[in-house]
């Protein structure tokens, strides 16, 4: 293939490849030059290049290569010289006009036709005056011509004709005739050309829209005829074109010529000839209308409505918004005229085609603001109507009734279908069309529910489902006014059957409104419906229309599930089993008696019991227990056994249709009913079945029927089909064979068998026969069952005898019929037994395939035979392999030689392709020879099906580049693909933009800059002025635009992926692009009617308004270059709200610096403006979605700008000054009709927006806190307000979203610190920017006492709900404070979501008002309005203060524990520490404490609890949180141990009896705190450092790491962990205390020996530092003076000092070179310090500490020296000598020599020099605990040391800072020891003269300098004269 890529075909490498790869290679040159022909210089080669490509023509090119070998060609001639054209041109002429007509020659012919075609296009009028000959040469060869050739003849006449424009003119006439009569030819590929070429004529020749506009029509409609899809979509086009051009004729041609213009009636009445005659003929206005006659063939009336569609589309929507009126009328007329509606089909059929053009253009064309105008003209159009119906009534003229209601009900149906859809997809904008008096909306289409026709009522019924659906507001009155009405109108038929519609459809519509309806509308319709079922039999003219709508009411009720069913389905049980017959005598009685009537009624109310079982069975499947199926299943016997068929013969056959119903709703019900339940009954025997009809429903019952009657079931199928004749029997066989495929599909899913042989003979008869029947359906049902009775049987045999059967027929057959059944036999045996079963027959299988499918005789064959290939390559998977070589030339070869009108072929072509690329898979990346002309073949393939008309097979070749992008991305051309893929986005066909969005998803996912920037460069090649919305707004601009008009939910939903994909990766680099994306789409609403008055930047608002209606969107399809396009809807609006959120939580995810002003590029905060801007419109917009998508961004945006500071102004926030802003977006979510969910979803904001921070001024903050006010004064209603609209677990919804938000307020109020009020007030100097902690508080302050009681009052709620289902007894019989028992499972879902801000708020209430106190005696006389809002219970008045503590103890610590025991994983890791918060804040209280305390156990369960919560919690944040609860109930318990201390006055040595362990020391687990707290502590440690647990050191896998420095969050766990186990000795009594001492303290010199690593910073880390002082605690404490457990504590502390004496020496080993020995000393120290006298005497002990004290003084490091020193002067000082002389004795000589060599190396650094000052320190008070006698000796060695420090006074000035250092410390000591032991000193210094010369002399040095000093800052005033500004810089 490589060899086929130069400029001049390689001829040689041509000549040396096989004969069937030469049209390959050919076409892929010819690929290749199609790429480089407009970029290279083809001046030298030119004529070369001519030669092979004319030569080409003559080689008998096939379809793709001509269409590429004529544009090249064409394009050769248009960038090089023209001097050859003409030759060439007649040398195409020439071949045109032979006489050979062998099918030979006949590709050579297409070829020339195609040149010439594509020269004309390409260069028109500069070939001159040649075109008359070549049009006149043209027609000629089309008259003579067959299929093809007529086809690709024509092709090149529209091509001709675009080419040369207006000049061809004397021609047009000649083409016209031409061609038109080709219109009605039999083959419809030549139709769709005809069509195309008259359309490319009417361009320019006047006279086919003017003189010739009838004839046209009439053409049209006969073409139209025995049409086909295509035909019907460019015959439409076409005549569509026309009728527009001919009422809007275009400019230029009316100029040209004096044109008369057509009028719109004129032209609505040729298009409506066609609806209602078809091509027969005409109607002539005024005319009489001609009775009878044949009716129209469905086939012209779908095209004349495409034509109608396409009419309006090229007028646009402005034209449409004008004239909709007209429009509207003539589209009813249609529909109301009695040629369109002759039988029922047709009716039914004209009201299909009527609402397609309505929907078509009415949705698509007008935005939002002209749909609601069109709202109106339909609303007057049914009133119209209604008016007709009702005068006829009562005028008793009944002659023209009859047909008047028939005709009306039609335009009834179609008005009302239209405005339903309208409605729906306006949604809540359409609340202006509903809210307006003067268009009465509701009133006029519930006055249609009294139409004397069912139809119209329904439809009425769907259209108000359609309003409650779109203004959910509306639901509720719908209803109310429906019920009142069907009461008051119990007597008129209609309106029984009318308004029984309206509330059956409304209920139906309920699931689709998440707010619901109040539970007793539930309760009032099922009193409607008894009611009417009751009252039936009163009236006989009312009793079928009662009967029908009781039931049907009960049918609908069960559409609103379980939880309200539930209360009335022991009422349904009894209903339903009085409907039938109890018993088989009963059952038999009946049939004696009743007339016709009866028997009517009886049957509607039998098929209306069904109906409304199936509808419970279908929407309550909780509800069905094995008692209720077992209840159920009694009526449902009884409705098989009626013999209805004995019924129809006695008393007429107009009882079929109720018949048919009853059997149709039995079977509706047994096929949802779980197939067990009717094993072993009454249904499963044979006679049920005899009835021909019920055949659907075997397919579910067959699994069970087979277990039994197998056989007799199937000999029964075969004598049906027998017995039936004609077209009955193809019906028959039908049924039979969807039952059959059902039930062996359920045999294959349950892994059942098919039994025994003659079964399988049976089935094997019935499905051969059919594979031979010449209906094609049955031979596809025929296939699919032969692979299904395989897959059942799975026996190879069984499997080698029906491939063999086919083999056999299929090499013997030659029609075509069984040629194609069995061929698909092939591909469904393989497809069902998988490659693995049927890999024996693969080979024949795949050869006579191959064959077949290469029989280009019969396309029909091709077809089936491609598509078993397809199956077989797709089931067999790496089998394949060997065979994909072989199949994909045969692919290549037909792609290059099947002509395309025949797509099917192509389209099974398309599919093998498919299969073969993923049979090759991954293996697609290689490299090698064989797979790179696999790869190169699979990409040729995609490339021709690319270039296909059809739309199916360009979607095939979408998705196989879509599959080789997948396996082998670097080879598939992005840069070709993607320009290919965004002009199929605007295709007028759904599957091609399906495929198209679904590849450019895939391609976004991994490439979406250059996505993005390929589609872009199409769009700047296109956009030459014409359109450059593309160019503006790129890809995803298109992609939003789409998203507004489509409507398939797949197709959707991928726009939102790749969408999402783009934004993803490019939205963070091209950040203003995307923002202004989201901007456009939100800023372009369609204001429908001043809903929200916009207080904030009113006069930008407007002006902006304006811009936004005048400049419309372009859209990017090729014909609408003119109409301006609507405003984005609503649903692309909230998609780009959503968007807004996914960007800034990006820019989060991407870089901090996009909320920092500082940072100066292309960041979020520069856009903040645009955010709130964007944020607020969607906030304050008409739909509800939109508003909440807006207050979610809002939501996002106040949390992530919260703090970003303003540069200009320090101290203040950016967002301060959108304040106004904020509130004006929240205050209409306030507002009385505003939707729960929204007014909870702004509750929200408005707490995050107060606890923010934000707003400083309290003032400010008002605004927004009084509509939390206002909210709160909602909540205090109480229940079940009178007007309420939504359902109870609405109202639930937002009096908790209203608690939450001030709940999530509270905390942000009282986290500051409020105990200490009083200081706080006296501090003013509290910057303005902060909030002072007080006066949030003041906010909150006077809803304190109605909050507290509301919170406590829902926590209690959420208390009872979170009880399990066992306890369900217990709740309460009337709900909670905001929940009804009714709405009990969503009120759950509600308080889930808000309890824990709740739980914390209550716990900082509890605790900052110990526990209420003196609240009873405020509250009592509190209003009782608000007092009757909660259950009696909450008022709490006669409970004393005590027993209300311990209430309120047990339900916040029932919460919690009841929560924490088991937090779902679902729930935010943020209701765990709401919940640890509140607990902590709960237990900081005194109240709390004590009870917690006296409840010992209470307090383990909580430790145990939290253990639980660390095992499956991780975040160190909640382990963090659990340690302060830990210790706040530690504290709690050793205050209470305090207390009884005290309170027992009992001598603390002397008696062991108070604290965990009493004498024994015995803990016991589950009842000991000590032992819950030591469990849960250990479990933190050994987490956090593994090496704590002995055991991993004996596992023999353990490798010895080197302690690491503990991240800060694990180091402070680690610390607070080691405090409180410091803290639990004190908890136990002396003996308790000993049994966890060694544990502890085991553990806490583990922690020092895990973490005392050296830092650079040289701090000591937390958890250093907390055992350390853990340590100290211990033994310091007064257990150690307890003398009972004198000796073990001795023990304890020998061996803890040992064990630091361990660590020590192994880092002197050198294994811990890091080891932070300070610390490791400074333990020792502790130790010894405290120890008790026998330790003293321990000498190993004191050997190994005076070892590790002379390292560290020995140590290098002068930081530990100096603390060395420290520690050791500490010991020295200790009271007792016994431990201090041996130390003295042992280490101060090493001191004082450490000391001397100073002298020779002075300290160079600060830490140098503080060893040496604290060595000193030691020495000096070593000096001053010595005796008097030996004062002189110690004074000896101390101060010739100092003076030896010294500097000589020449060289202090130049000596460095460290060394003066010691000068000055050294002097200033010798100063201060000389006053103090004076006669001492002198003796010393008398001793040495040269000693007191050096002390002299650095005297008298310091005595000068100090002069100096004086002396400066004496002159210092002078300086005052010299300005202020020196001052400053000269100040130290």
């Amino acid at each position: 293939m490589e060899l086929a890529h130069s400029l001049l075909l390689n001829e040689d490498a041509l000549a040396q490849i096989t004969e069937a790869k030469r049209p390959v290679f050919i076409f892929e040159w010819l690929r290749f030059l199609d790429k480089v022909l407009v970029a290279v210089d083809v001046k030298e080669k030119q004529k070369k290049l001519v030669d092979q490509l004319t030569g080409l023509i003559s080689s008998a090119p096939g379809p793709p290569t001509r269409k590429l070998l004529a544009k090249n060609l064409a394009t050769l001639y248009s960038i090089g010289d023209t001097f050859t054209v003409f030759q060439t041109l007649d040398k195409c002429n020439d071949i045109i006009k032979s006489k050979d007509d062998t099918p030979a020659y006949l590709p050579t012919k297409l070829a020339a036709v195609a040149c010439v075609g594509a020269f004309y296009e390409k260069m028109g009028r500069m070939l001159g005056s040649s075109f008359p000959d070549t049009i006149n040469n043209l027609l000629k060869a089309l008259k003579s011509a067959e299929s093809q050739g007529r086809s690709e003849i024509l092709l090149s006449l529209q091509k001709v004709l675009s080419g040369l424009g207006g000049a061809a003119a004397s021609c047009h006439r000649d083409i016209y005739k031409n061609a038109r009569s080709l219109l009605t030819d039999r083959s419809m590929a030549v139709r769709c050309m005809v069509a195309k070429c008259l359309l490319e004529l009417q361009n320019e020749a006047v006279f086919l829209w003017t003189t010739e506009l009838e004839n046209m029509a009439t053409l049209c409609f006969k073409a139209l005829e025995g049409s086909n899809y295509g035909v019907r979509v460019a015959v439409a086009k076409l005549l569509g074109t026309v009728m527009a051009t001919a009422l809007m004729p275009k400019q230029a041609a009316v100029m040209r010529q004096n044109v008369k213009r057509a009028t719109l009636e004129e032209v609505l009445e040729l298009m409506a000839t066609g609806f209602l005659r078809g091509g027969s003929g005409f109607l002539k206005s005024g005319g009489e209308m001609l009775k009878g006659g044949a009716s129209v063939s469905r086939e012209v009336r779908v095209g004349v409505t495409q034509a109608y569609v396409v009419f309006v589309t090229t007028l646009g929507g402005q034209w449409l918004e004008r004239n909709f009126a007209t429009f509207l009328s003539h589209v009813l007329d249609l529909v109301s005229h009695p040629r369109a509606t002759q039988t029922h089909v047709e009716a039914v059929y004209s009201r299909r085609c009527v609402s397609f053009m309505l929907r078509a253009t009415l949705g698509g064309l007008l935005g939002e603001k002209a749909q609601i105008a069109a709202g109106k003209e339909i609303c007057q159009a049914i009133s119209k109507q209604m008016r007709a119906v009702v005068v006829n009534d009562i005028s008793g003229e009944n002659k023209a009734g009859a047909a008047d209601v028939s005709a009306s009900q039609h335009v009834m149906v179609c008005a009302l279908k239209e405005l339903g859809s309208l409605v729906q997809s306006l949604s809540a904008t359409a609340s202006p069309l509903i809210q307006e008096p003067s268009i009465g909306l509701v009133e006029t289409v519930t006055s249609v529910l009294l139409h004397p026709s069912m139809a119209a009522r329904l439809a009425a019924a769907w259209c108000l489902r359609c309003v409650a659906v779109a203004l959910p507001y509306q639901l509720t009155p719908l209803l109310d006014r429906c019920a009142e009405r069907i009461n008051n109108l119990k007597s008129s038929p209609e309106a029984v059957s009318g308004y029984s519609f309206a509330i059956a459809a409304l209920l139906g519509g309920v699931h689709q409104c998440p707010l619901g309806i109040p539970h007793s509308k539930g309760k009032l319709v099922v009193s409607i419906a008894e009611d009417l079922l009751r009252t039936a039999a009163q009236n006989s003219r009312l009793s079928l229309q009662r009967t029908q709508a009781g039931w049907l009411l009960l049918g609908a009720l069960m559409t609103l599930g379980p939880s309200l069913v539930r209360y009335h389905l022991p009422k349904m049980l009894l209903l339903w089993r009085n409907v039938f017959p109890r018993s088989q005598k009963e059952l038999e009685a009946e049939k004696a008696r009743g007339d016709a009537f009866t028997w009517q009624v009886t049957l509607e109310g039998r098929a209306g019991a069904l109906c409304a079982m199936r509808s419970f069975v279908a929407h309550c499947p909780e509800l069905l227990t094995e008692d209720v199926i077992r209840r159920l299943m009694t009526p449902i016997e009884c409705a098989m056994t009626m013999i209805v068929p004995a019924i129809i013969k006695v008393h007429g056959a107009h009882l079929k249709a109720s018949a048919a119903m009853v059997r149709l709703r039995l079977y509706d019900i047994l096929a949802l009913l779980p197939p067990k339940t009717y094993e072993g009954n009454r249904v499963t025997s044979y006679p049920f079945f005899s009835q021909k009809l019920g055949i659907f429903v075997k397919g579910i019952l067959i699994p069970v029927l087979f277990l039994c009657r197998k056989l007799q079931m199937l000999d029964h199928f075969a004598e049906c089909i027998k017995q039936a004749k004609g077209v009955r029997q193809q019906a028959v066989q039908l049924n039979i064979f969807t039952a059959v495929l059902s039930a062996l599909k359920g045999l294959a899913e349950n892994k059942s068998t098919l039994g025994p042989e003659e079964v399988r003979k049976s089935a094997l008869a019935l499905v051969m026969g059919a594979l031979d029947n010449p209906n094609p359906i049955l031979r596809c049902a025929a296939g699919e069952a032969l692979g299904r009775m395989a897959q059942v049987v799975g026996e190879a045999t069984f499997i080698a005898r029906m491939a063999q059967t086919s083999f056999d027929k299929l090499k013997s057959a030659r029609d075509v019929v069984s040629r194609t059944g069995h061929s698909l036999a092939l591909g469904c045996l393989h497809r069902y037994v998988g490659g693995i079963g049927s890999g024996q027959h693969l080979k024949t299988s795949v050869s006579i395939l191959l064959a077949l499918a290469q029989d280009g005789s019969s396309h029909e064959v091709q077809t089936w035979a491609l598509h078993s290939l397809a199956l077989i390559v797709d089931s067999s998977g790496p089998m394949y392999r060997g065979y994909v070589e072989p199949t994909l030339s045969l692919v290549l070869t037909l792609l290059l030689t099947v002509p395309p009108s025949h797509t099917e072929v192509h389209q099974c072509l398309g599919r093998c392709l498919g299969a073969l690329i993923t049979t090759v898979g991954p293996e697609l990346q290689g490299n090698g020879a064989t797979i790179s002309t696999i790869r190169s073949s699979c990409l040729v393939g995609c490339a021709i099906m690319q270039d296909h008309s059809d739309s199916l097979v360009q979607a095939a070749a979408i998705s196989c580049l879509q599959q080789l992008h997948m396996f082998a991305p670097r080879h598939v051309n992005l840069s070709s693909l993607v320009p290919c893929l965004c002009v199929h986005l605007c295709s007028s066909h759904l599957l091609l933009r399906r495929a198209a969005v679904a590849c450019l998803r895939q391609l976004a996912q991994r490439e979406a800059a250059e996505v993005c920037e390929y589609a872009m460069s199409l769009a700047k090649r296109a956009g030459d002025g014409k359109d450059n919305t593309t160019i503006k707004t790129g890809l995803e601009g298109v992609l939003f635009g789409m998203l507004d008009r489509e409507t398939d939910r797949k197709l959707c939903s991928d726009i939102h992926d790749t969408l999402g994909h783009m934004l993803s990766s490019l939205a963070v680099e091209k950040l203003s692009h995307w923002l202004k994306l989201c901007k456009d789409v939100l800023a372009a609403t369609t204001d429908v009617g001043g809903a929200v008055v916009f207080e904030v930047e009113k006069d930008e608002e407007d002006s902006e308004k304006k811009d936004d209606d005048d400049t419309m969107f372009t859209g990017l399809g090729e014909d609408d270059k003119s109409k301006p396009s609507v405003a984005p809807r609503w649903v692309t609006r909230v998609f780009a709200a959503d968007c807004l959120c996914r960007i800034i939580l990006l820019c989060e995810n991407a870089d901090k610096t996009h909320f920092d002003l500082a940072a100066a590029r292309d960041l979020l905060v520069l856009h903040l403006s645009d955010l709130i801007r964007m944020a607020f419109m969607a906030a304050t917009d008409h739909s509800n979605q939109l508003r909440m998508a807006g207050l979610q961004a809002l939501e996002d945006i106040i949390k992530k700008f919260a703090s970003v500071p303003e540069p200009e102004f320090p101290g203040h926030v950016i967002l301060e000054q959108y304040q106004a802003n904020v509130g004006a977006a929240l205050r209409p979510a306030f507002s009385p009709d505003t939707p729960s969910d929204i007014t909870a979803k702004a509750c929200q904001v408005c707490s995050t927006w107060i606890g923010s921070g934000v707003v400083s001024d309290l003032n400010d903050l008002r605004r927004v806190h009084n509509l939390l006010v206002s909210s709160l004064d909602k909540v205090q209603a109480g229940k079940g307000s009178p007007s309420q609209l939504y359902s109870e677990s609405a109202t639930t919804m937002e009096k908790l979203a209203v608690l939450k938000a001030w709940a999530e307020v509270r905390p942000k109020t009282w986290s500051s610190p409020v105990r200490s009020g009083d200081e706080d007030e006296d501090e003013d100097d509290v910057g303005a920017d902060v909030l002072p902690p007080d006066s949030l508080i003041t906010l909150v302050q006077p809803e304190l006492p109605s909050l507290s009681r509301l919170w406590l009052a829902m926590l209690r709620d959420y208390a009872l709900l979170t009880l399990p289902a066992e306890f369900s007894s217990q709740l309460p019989p009337d709900g909670g404070a905001f929940y009804t028992p009714e709405t009990i499972d969503t009120a759950r879902i509600h308080y889930r979501s808000s309890w824990a801000p709740v739980l914390h708020a209550v716990a900082l209430w509890l605790s900052s008002t110990e526990f209420g106190a003196g609240e009873e005696k405020e509250e009592v006389p509190s209003a009782p309005s608000k007092a009757a809002a909660l259950p009696q219970g909450a008022l709490s008045t006669t409970k004393t203060f005590d027993e209300s503590v311990k209430d309120r103890m047990h339900l916040m610590l029932g919460v919690s524990i009841e929560f924490l025991c088991f937090p779902r994983p679902e729930e935010p890791i943020e209701y765990v520490m709401s919940c640890l918060h509140a607990l902590c804040t709960l237990l900081e209280s005194p109240c709390a404490k004590t009870h917690i305390s006296e409840d010992q156990l209470l307090a383990v369960e909580l430790l145990n609890v939290l253990h639980r919560l660390l095992l499956t919690r991780d975040p160190p944040a909640v382990q963090l949180q659990v340690t302060a609860v830990v210790q706040e109930t530690i504290r709690a318990a050793q205050d209470h141990l305090q207390l009884q201390k005290t309170s027992k006055e009992v001598e603390k040595d002397s008696e062991p009896g108070l604290g965990e362990g009493v004498d024994t020391g015995e803990l016991v687990p589950g009842k000991s705190l000590v032992f819950a707290a030591m469990e849960l502590l250990v479990f933190v440690l050994v987490r956090h450092l593994p090496h704590l647990n002995t055991r991993v050191k004996e596992s023999p896998s353990h490798v010895t790491l080197r302690p690491q420095r503990l991240p800060e969050e694990s180091a402070r766990l680690v610390a607070n962990t080691v405090s409180i186990l410091a803290e639990l000795p004190s908890l136990c009594s002396p003996a308790g205390s000993m049994t966890i001492l060694p544990t502890v303290l085991f553990l806490i010199t583990g922690v020092l020996r895990e973490t005392a690593v050296k830092t650079s910073d040289k701090s000591v880390p937390m958890p250093v530092s907390a055992a350390l002082q853990g340590i100290k605690t211990i033994i310091t404490s007064p257990l150690a003076r307890v003398e009972s457990i004198q000796t073990q504590w001795s023990k304890l502390h020998c061996y803890s000092l040992t064990a630091c004496l361990r660590v020590l020496s192994v880092s002197v080993d050198e294994s811990r070179p890091d080891m932070d020995e300070v610390s490791m000393l400074t333990a020792i120290t502790l130790f010894l310090l405290s120890a008790s006298n026998e330790l003293v005497g321990v000498t190993v002990l004191q050997k190994g500490c005076l070892d590790r004290f002379r390292n560290g003084l020995n140590s290098s490091d002068p930081g530990v020296q100096a603390r060395c020193y420290q520690l050791l002067l500490s010991v020295f000082q200790h009271s007792s000598r016994a431990l201090s002389t041996p130390y003295i004795h042992a280490l101060a000589p090493l001191m004082v020599e450490k000391l001397k060599a100073v002298e020779r190396s002075r300290p160079r650094t600060a830490a140098e020099l503080q060893a040496v000052q604290e060595g000193v320190r030691v020495l000096e008070n070593l000096v001053g605990m010595g005796e008097e006698q030996n004062r002189v000796q110690l004074l000896a060695l101390l101060v010739p040391t100092l003076i030896s420090y010294l500097l000589d006074e020449n060289a202090i000035s130049s000596a460095p800072q460290v060394s003066k250092g010691l000068h000055d410390f050294a002097l200033q000591n010798l100063m201060r020891i000389g006053p103090l032991y004076p006669s001492a000193f002198k003796i010393v210094i008398g001793a040495a003269p040269e000693l007191k010369t050096r002390l002299e002399s650095a005297i008298r040095a310091n005595q000068a300098s100090s002069k100096a000093k004086a002396a400066a800052r004496l002159a210092q005033p002078t300086v005052q004269a010299a300005p202020t500004i020196t001052l400053k810089k000269s100040f130290f």
